[in-house]
């Protein structure tokens, strides 16, 4: 019942950050692109405050996969990387936290990209 439960949450908040960004497509002239910066920022931002950290212990991957939690991982890595190896930290925390998540997209594109071909529109 437990893990019901956890995934009705993380459902629930993923789909609420979601339906934020369709929001702002359809009712505000904000591109995709600004869209897709705000949530990133946003999620740095709240993680720096230690907000997105409660939002996560809550909603677990809800609040992780979106491009809110890859903000909020960045914010992570760097705040670690920084207690860790002091200033250098602040350049290699972001390349390390995201490494995963970025190595994961790079390699699903290219697969897409080998198996399906584009259309001309």
């Amino acid at each position: 019942m437990t893990l019901f439960f956890a995934i009705c949450k993380a459902f629930l908040v993923g789909g609420l950050l979601c339906v934020i960004a369709q929001i702002l497509i359809d009712e505000t002239a904000m591109t995709p692109a600004r869209i897709l910066t705000l949530y990133v920022v946003s999620g740095v931002a709240l993680g720096a405050l230690g907000v997105y950290e409660k939002l996560v212990d809550f909603a677990g991957r809800g609040a992780t996969v979106p491009l809110t939690g890859f903000g909020y991982a960045i914010a992570k890595g760097v705040k670690e990387a920084v207690a860790e190896s002091g200033f250098s930290g602040i350049f290699t925390g972001a390349l390390t936290a995201a490494a995963g998540g970025t190595c994961a997209a790079m390699l699903f594109s290219l697969a897409a990209a080998a198996l399906f071909s584009s259309k001309p529109k």
